[in-house]
């Protein structure tokens, strides 16, 4: 019980102080490190309130750090790696020794210990970082640059701790550069050598296991396949948990199932919220005990505070004199060394938060390391303040730089370009097997496999266009009367249940399959709530996909600009429209029932369309299937 109760508040209490922070608006990381730090001064808290750094090391590190490196992009990561790894590599170290000499100068301690303190405050926190960048909408190019750096810093910042804890406890003559070098080289390479075949091993057991709670029962023990085994040979398990993360991610479409990809998704994220979130109230809990060391130090409170507070500010200015001072030398030179724009750069180097790495690797300080109090402490006040000035300002500083996150409605316009060329590519295949079949297959089974495609690919592009609130899309219309079913349906089954007519098994069975088709419409629902009014264009990169495209105009005069030439003409609804690019013709879309686009193009070979909704500019080849 004396074990249990703790774990049962501390759970509770992140669960209920998240919850909170949701309804009030505000960074769930944040509230909670506030909040621990109200409620360590309270008279019925435990004190000394110490958390073991090895519960964080090795507890919660690996398994955050695997969630987070599973929803990465590899594909992102390697496109960015060069910036990556400026950012975890190159500028720890400049952080590091930057802090190194104002701590030096200033705790009057060797030099040695001051790096250690360096290394402590240099990486930012991965989730930290993540959450507050993806909770305000940055630009998702910063928020993959940001994941890249925060996967792998903290392993940079683990070995240049390590190797001055070396020379604390042995002297100068203990570690050299070339030592220090060495390690550094088997922590990285050998790390990632080692969660690379962690993800072989787990790649193997896909291979002969299909059962969907082996699989997630295996994924939860993936981080520590990787993380153990490399710090048992001295190699970094941040680089092994990171590298089997991102690699089983990127195999997982082809190798698991579904529904262990849907439940592994589902576990994952409450685990990952769990964990998160209970690493910002540990930090917040640990206020007092550290607030109180220092009080008892040699080196007195106030002298304590001001040299944190120094340590803070220079710990947030060596970030953006690393990143801006990069970009401006780079674009001196001609030298372009990052993809991220000039206000991109700026809005990364104000992204610098720091997180449970900093505590645990202050914690993990020799006890007869020089103003160890003080340092901890000094940890302390970096990762609160930078989470609390660079956490709450971050927002503002991205509207004054006049960045935002992805536009849900692009986001939409992306998603129905990738459906229509996925349902593309299955009637081609369903055509294929209909060739090879030593089977006749019924034409109702065909029929009814097509029409499910089509009405997938109407789903997706419905959510574009602006039609009258008053009428609404097949789809919409699909997703009300199913929901209500689905409502009647499970109220059946409930009600089986209550008489205990039904086995458990059969109703358990029939409930989820209620439960996935509702959970889709939902989803649905949701997404197209997410929907604002802003002005849909084609994203540049993509606005000349194809030859037809190129050669098309961007503006024709419509020739019937009231709505569909077709359905003014027989009286029939159409549901979006689209404009002919050669000769100005305004037909409506697959969903409405005439498809009268789709038949103009059929007629006339004109190959290019653009949306006639308001606020839409995006256009679409019927030759290529290319959106541009």
């Amino acid at each position: 019980m004396h074990i249990a109760l703790p774990i049962l508040l501390l759970t509770a209490t992140v669960v209920a102080g998240a919850t909170l922070a949701r309804w009030l608006r505000l960074s769930a990381p944040l509230f909670l490190v506030a909040l621990g730090a109200v409620v360590s001064f309270l008279p019925f808290m435990p004190y000394p309130f110490d958390v073991d750094p090895e519960i964080i090391l090795l507890g919660f590190l690996p398994p955050l750090l695997f969630g987070a490196a599973s929803n990465t992009s590899l594909i992102d990561l390697r496109r960015e790696r060069n910036q990556i790894l400026r950012l975890s590599v190159l500028l720890v170290l400049f952080t590091a020794f930057g802090v190194a000499v104002v701590a030096w100068k200033l705790l009057d301690v060797p030099f040695f210990a001051a790096v250690a303190l360096g290394g402590i405050v240099a990486p930012p926190d991965a989730v930290a970082a993540t959450a507050i960048a993806r909770r305000i909408g940055l630009p998702r190019r910063v928020v993959g640059v940001l994941e890249g750096e925060s996967l792998f810093n903290d392993a940079t910042a683990l070995v240049i701790v390590n190797t001055a804890k070396g020379l604390i406890a042995g002297g100068a003559g203990a570690v050299t550069i070339l030592t220090a070098g060495r390690d550094f080289l088997w922590a990285s390479l050998g790390g990632a050598a080692i969660g690379y075949l962690a993800y072989l091993l787990v790649k193997w057991v896909w291979r002969h296991v299909t059962d969907t709670v082996t699989i997630v029962s295996l994924s939860f023990l993936s981080p520590w396949i990787a993380y153990l085994p490399a710090e048992k040979l001295h190699a970094s398990g941040v680089f092994a948990a990171v590298v089997c993360g991102v690699a089983t991610s990127h195999a997982a479409p082809a190798l698991q199932t579904a529904q262990s990809r849907v439940a592994e998704r589902l576990n994952w994220a409450s685990v990952t919220y769990l964990l998160e979130n209970m690493v910002f109230l540990l930090i917040g809990l640990q206020t007092r005990t550290i607030v109180e060391a220092v009080q008892r130090s040699d080196s007195g409170f106030g002298r304590t505070v001001v040299i944190a507070v120094i340590i803070l500010l220079t710990t947030m200015l060596l970030r953006p004199i690393w990143l801006i001072g990069l970009d401006l030398i780079g674009r001196r030179f001609g030298w372009r060394h990052t993809s991220l724009t000039g206000r991109e750069t700026a809005i990364a180097s104000w992204a610098g938060m720091r997180g449970v790495v900093t505590l645990a690797a202050a914690s993990l300080l020799p006890t007869d390391t020089p103003e160890r109090e003080a340092m901890i402490f000094i940890a302390l006040v970096v990762t609160v303040g930078t989470l609390v000035i660079q956490g709450f300002t971050l927002g503002t500083v991205a509207r004054w730089l006049d960045l935002h996150g992805p536009d849900p409605r692009e986001d939409a316009l992306q998603t129905a370009q990738l459906v229509q060329a996925a349902i593309n590519a299955g009637n081609r295949r369903l055509e294929q097997e209909l060739d090879d079949s030593e089977f006749e297959v019924p034409e109702q089974v065909v029929e009814t496999l097509r029409h499910q495609s089509t009405r997938r690919a109407n789903l997706a592009w419905e959510r574009l266009g602006r039609s009258d609130p008053t009428t609404e899309t097949p789809s919409d219309a699909y997703r009300r009367l199913r929901s209500a079913m689905l409502d009647a349906e499970r109220s059946k089954v409930i009600k089986l249940r209550d008489k205990g007519v039904m086995d458990h098994e059969v109703l358990e069975e029939a409930m989820q399959l209620l439960d996935i088709e509702e959970s889709m419409i939902a989803r649905a629902d949701a997404q197209d709530r997410e929907l604002n009014e802003q002005l849909l264009l084609t994203p540049e990169e993509r606005r000349f996909g194809c030859e037809h495209l190129a050669e098309a105009p961007f503006t024709i005069d419509p020739r019937t600009p009231d709505g569909c030439e077709e359905c003014l003409r027989d009286g029939t609804v159409w549901v979006h429209l689209r404009l002919c690019m050669t000769c100005g013709h305004v037909g409506c879309c697959d969903s409405s029932e005439g498809k009268h686009a789709t038949e103009h193009y059929t007629h006339t070979g004109h190959p290019v369309m653009r949306s006639f909704e308001p606020g839409e500019g995006w256009r679409w080849c019927f030759v290529d299937d290319v959106l541009g």
